[in-house]
């Protein structure tokens, strides 16, 4: 590599690290996000051609891989203590009062947000990210690192005048936007939406493909600073410094000296929380100086110089007018309660999910009953108990429906399954509607200029029964519809001719095989670089694909055994669509005609890193060893299985570093 390439893949690391820093933290960006989006992809092809440059903590890592892992157990060097919870005025009060009595003097109070996420803990070398772990039991966690990388909020590279060796320790959120555009996704593929933002980001962290973590849009606040090299000595002069050392910290905490502004804080944010994007569940207090707190020192659960605040959830009754029951794309029925208005949390709340035929089970619900209704810290409402004593006499248990609200045929419940769904795919209005709208969307085949209601029109008008009917529109049709005019079913047509052009991996999404999301196409146009190749696969073939299990194999093998799903597929083909995966681009040919088998775990690259780099190189890509296998790629804690077979077959046992030599060389030893 020569020393202008080098100089460049420098400054274009410590641009984007800045870029990152300015857009994700401190909300103040000076580029475009094309320009942004330009500069990485130069960066990328930069990285890809230059293997012996790597650097785990390059900005290209923020995009995460594809790679399936396990999760290593890493003892925290201090333990993640939980801290003990107070739910009244009156049990902060005799926190203070405690403190102040064994300090002997008044204390100064950090009050600060507490988050309602999931807790991490960030160490740093010199200033570089090297590992992320969750709190576990609070000895130990999960190395979560190569996901942590994937949170733009999360410097990898610290700025300043920082500590040689530091933890910081706060929590990883999911954003309330996140949130709702997740739950979305996961509705539209058939899959149960997570109950709150909590959950969801705990859930997120630990997936097993960093790539769909930095999907999730995850944000994370520090609160904590752990070093042994201190230059301050005070809680809030760390939470200052960390953030001139390019950490997300919150502005919102203050330094309280008395009771009476403690309370103050408790009152202003029980009622600010709800102008927060993101969940928090009450407030922390911790003694301000931090040789007060090595002097209090730690019960065998948590810390004698902090303690929380919990937030009681915020509740209401209201009455159930009627339940309603929603059919989605995918068929899933889901049960609506539709309830008098009631003023919650800061909204008027008139709806709210039951989710599933269990829910209105475990919950006893009757018809005309009273619930409770809460939303906490949470951005969705949910029915959370029934006022028994408020139930109308003779009430009668609800009950789920036996046949689908819109088309009568009978519905069907998987077992192992919590939905119920209609099957009635081709002639249920909802579904052949929804479908439709799913087809178009941005991530899907993007057919921008289609909106829902021109789909409802065209299907009312008997246009459109499924997403291959699009492709038969013409203007005449589309002009006798209401409010078409000549510019708009223009822009219909062009659209609509532009998607033959969509790759197959968003094809394979566009169709709508239940729970197959954007990133299981991908993975299954990988494994099966066409349709014909899916569509013949067996199950054992399917559950070898990455992000595919047994729930989402078993729905492909359904997909196509259903005959009218082979038909509107054939159409969508006789139409020109892209059903044949694009071939990859080889950055050089070094390794043409070789074959590989990766195991273990690697220093600058993962297993999906190292695989893609090797095909980008011409090399072959194989799942296990046998007598075609030239190279055994060997990595840390291989599987000795695959160490066996090669050393007895004969095969060429390298290591990482010796394949990026042979990439680099060009030479096939």
């Amino acid at each position: 590599m020569d020393q202008n390439t080098k100089e460049r893949i420098d400054y274009l690391r410590s641009f984007l690290h800045e870029q990152n820093h300015r857009y994700y933290v401190l909300n103040a960006p000076i580029i475009s996000d094309m320009e942004f989006d330009n500069l990485m992809h130069e960066l990328q092809d930069l990285e890809a051609k230059n293997p012996d440059y790597a650097d785990p903590n390059s900005p290209t890592q923020r995009v995460g891989s594809d790679i399936t892992m396990a999760f290593n157990q890493v003892t925290h060097t201090r333990p993640m203590l939980s801290l003990g919870n107070t739910y009244n005025e009156g049990e902060v009060a005799d926190f203070y009062n405690r403190i102040v009595k064994e300090v002997g003097h008044d204390v100064d109070i950090v009050c600060e947000l507490k988050f309602d996420g999931t807790s991490i803990s960030l160490k740093y070398e010199n200033g570089n990210l090297v590992q992320a772990a969750t709190r576990g039991d609070g000895t130990h966690g999960d190395d979560v690192t190569r996901n942590a990388k994937t949170i733009r909020s999360i410097p990898l590279k610290l700025k300043g005048n920082y500590p040689a060796s530091l933890e910081m320790r706060g929590e990883v959120l999911m954003p309330h936007k996140a949130f709702e555009m997740l739950n979305k996704q996961r509705a539209d593929i058939g899959e149960a939406p997570f109950a709150n933002p909590r959950n969801a980001a705990s859930g997120s962290l630990k997936l097993q493909s960093s790539a769909q973590v930095a999907q999730r849009q995850l944000d994370c606040i520090l609160y904590y600073v752990l070093t042994d090299d201190m230059s301050f000595q005070l809680h809030s002069q760390g939470l200052e410094a960390a953030k001139e050392w390019g950490f997300k910290m919150s502005d919102s905490y203050k330094v309280c000296h008395n009771l009476s502004e403690i309370y103050d804080y408790i009152h202003l944010w029980a009622e600010k929380r709800k102008e927060l994007p993101f969940d928090i569940d009450g407030i922390v207090f911790k003694v301000n100086d931090l040789q007060i707190q090595r002097d209090l020192g730690f019960t065998a659960k948590s810390p004698r110089w902090a303690i929380s605040y919990k937030f009681k959830a915020e509740q209401a009754h209201s009455r159930i007018n009627e339940i309603t029951y929603q059919v989605g794309r995918t068929g899933v029925i889901t049960p609506v309660a539709n309830m008098e208005p009631m003023q919650l949390a800061g909204t008027v709340v008139r709806r709210a999910s039951l989710h599933n035929a269990d829910v209105i089970a475990a919950l006893d619900i009757h018809e005309g009953d009273t619930v409770v209704v809460e939303k906490g810290g949470e951005i969705i409402p949910k029915i959370v108990g029934v006022d028994i004593d408020k139930r109308p006499d003779g009430a009668k248990p609800v009950t789920f429906p036996s046949v689908c609200p819109e088309c009568g045929t009978l519905l069907m419940r998987i077992p192992g399954e919590a939905a119920h769904y209609c099957p009635n795919q081709t002639s249920c209005r909802p579904q052949i509607t929804g479908r439709i709208i799913h087809f178009v969307a941005r991530k899907a085949m993007n057919i921008d200029s289609l909106g829902e209601e021109t789909i409802e029109l065209m299907h009312s008008n008997g246009l459109l029964n499924d997403p291959s009917d699009l492709y038969a529109l013409t203007a005449s049709q589309l002009l006798a519809l209401p409010k078409i005019q000549d510019k708009t079913a223009e822009n219909i047509l062009r659209g609509i001719a532009e998607s033959k052009n969509v790759p197959y991996h968003r094809l394979l999404f566009a169709i709508g095989i239940r729970f197959v999301g954007e990133t299981t196409a991908k993975k299954l146009a990988e494994a099966f670089p066409n349709i014909d190749a899916l569509k013949n696969a067996t199950y054992e073939q399917l559950m070898t694909a990455e992000e595919v299990g047994e729930k989402i194999a078993k729905s492909i093998l359904d997909f196509f055994a259903n005959e009218k799903n082979i038909e509107y597929i054939e159409r969508l083909r006789s139409y020109g669509l892209q059903m044949v995966a694009e071939e990859k681009k080889l950055l050089t040919n070094s390794l043409n005609g070789l074959t590989f088998v990766i195991s273990g775990t690697f220093v600058a690259y993962s297993r999906d890193e190292l695989k893609s780099l090797i095909e980008a190189h011409g090399g072959k890509m194989l799942s296990g060893v046998s007598s075609k296998t030239n190279y055994l790629v060997a990595g840390a804690n291989m599987g000795p299985a695959k160490l066996e077979k090669a050393q007895k077959l004969g095969v060429n046992i390298i290591s990482e570093e010796k394949i990026l030599e042979m990439i680099n060389n060009g030479k096939q030893d």
